[in-house]
C-alpha cells in the first residue's frame, strides 16, 4: 500500500534490468548492512534476501527472535526500543513475523526502511515477484486476470492490493467461511475502482476461473494452523487446482504457487509439474524483485 502504480512499475522495470545484467549492480549496496529478522520459518524468503544482499555488495545480518541466540525483542524488549536501536546500527530491516503491528511499529519508531518479508496479514515481496513473473510470461500485467483459489490469506491479500497497481483483475475463489479480510478487500476494491480494474470474491472456483490468465494457489494449512488442518481441508473440498480447473479457463493459463506446495491437497501433481506451471521461475523472481526493492530503498538506484 506504500507503493503507487508508478512505483510498482519502477520496481518491475528495475527487477528485469537486474535479472538481465546482475554484474552491473554488484557494488550498489557496498557498505550497507541489512538486518534480517525471522520470527517464522523461511526457505525462499531468507535465502533470496541473503543472497540478493550479498550480490549487491551489502552485508546481511540474519537474526532470530527465539532460542538462546535470539534477539531481545523475542523476550520482551519493546518494538519501539528495537526500532530506535537498530536504526543506529543498520541501514534497513527485513522482517518476517506474525503480527502486522510489529512491522508497523518498526516503521513508526525507526528511521530506516522496513521491508515486510511476510506477516499473518500481508506478503508484499511475494506479490511483487508474482507480478514480475506474469509480466515475463504474458508480456504485461495490464488487462490480465488472476484467480487465487483457496482460503484467503496473507498472499491473497497482497495479490488483491497488487492487482490495481499493475492493471490486473484479481478474483479470490474461496469458501464462504474463508473469505478475505473485509478491511483489505474494501481497500483493494476502492483501489481497483480508481484504477479501472476489478477485485472480487467468488465461492465457485470453476466459475471464477473462466477467462483467467493465471490460476494461483497456496498451501491450505499455513504455519501455526496445523491443529486446524483437518477442518480446513474439509472446508476446501472442491478447491484443489486440477486439470479440469486449468482447462476451464478457456485459454492457456499459467499456474502459480508461492510454495511450499502439497501435491494432492491444494494442487494436483499433474498441474504442479505440468505444462501450465511456472512456479520455479516465480520462486527465482523473489531474488530479482527483492533486489530491486533493496536498491530503490537504499539509494542504489533512483526512483525516477
Amino acid at each position: 500500500m506504500d507503493f503507487s502504480a508508478a512505483d510498482v512499475t519502477r520496481v518491475l522495470d528495475l527487477a528485469q534490468a537486474v535479472k538481465r545484467n546482475p554484474g552491473a549492480y554488484t557494488t550498489r549496496l557496498a557498505g550497507k548492512s541489512i538486518a534480517m529478522i525471522f520470527a517464522k520459518q523461511s526457505t525462499r524468503t531468507r535465502v533470496s534476501f541473503e543472497v540478493g544482499i550479498h550480490q549487491l555488495g551489502g552485508q546481511a545480518l540474519s537474526l532470530s527472535t527465539s532460542g538462546g541466540t535470539g534477539m531481545q525483542m523475542g523476550r520482551g524488549e519493546t518494538v519501539e526500543d528495537t526500532a530506535k536501536v537498530m536504526s543506529r546500527f543498520v541501514h534497513a530491516i527485513v522482517i518476517r513475523t506474525f503480527g502486522q503491528d510489529q512491522i508497523d511499529g518498526l516503521a513508526q519508531y525507526g528511521s530506516i526502511p522496513i521491508i515486510n518479508a511476510l506477516t499473518d496479514m500481508y506478503h508484499p515481496c511475494q506479490a511483487l515477484a508474482d507480478l514480475l513473473t506474469v509480466r515475463e510470461k504474458l508480456g504485461t500485467t495490464a488487462g490480465k486476470k488472476l484467480v487465487y483459489v483457496g482460503a484467503a490469506n496473507n498472499v491473497s491479500n497482497s495479490l488483491m492490493l497488487a492487482g490495481p497497481r499493475s492493471g490486473m483483475d484479481v478474483v479470490v475463489a474461496c469458501p464462504d467461511s474463508l473469505r478475505p479480510n473485509p478491511a483489505v478487500l474494501e481497500r483493494a476494491q476502492a483501489d481497483a475502482k480508481a484504477a479501472g480494474t476489478q477485485v472480487g470474491v467468488d465461492t465457485d472456483p470453476m466459475r471464477a476461473v473462466k477467462g483467467a490468465d493465471v490460476i494461483y494457489t497456496d498451501t491450505w494449512v499455513s504455519m501455526g494452523e496445523e491443529e486446524q488442518a483437518k477442518a480446513l481441508i474439509a472446508k476446501l473440498h472442491g478447491f484443489t487446482v486440477n486439470r479440469a480447473m486449468m482447462e476451464a479457463t478457456g485459454r492457456d493459463a499459467l499456474f502459480m504457487h508461492c510454495l511450499p506446495a502439497h501435491r494432492g491437497e491444494e494442487v494436483e501433481a499433474e498441474v504442479m509439474d505440468g505444462k501450465w506451471s511456472v512456479v520455479f521461475d516465480e520462486a527465482e523472481n523473489r531474488l530479482h524483485a527483492q533486489k530491486a526493492v533493496l536498491l530503490l530503498l537504499l539509494g542504489g538506484e533512483s526512483w525516477s
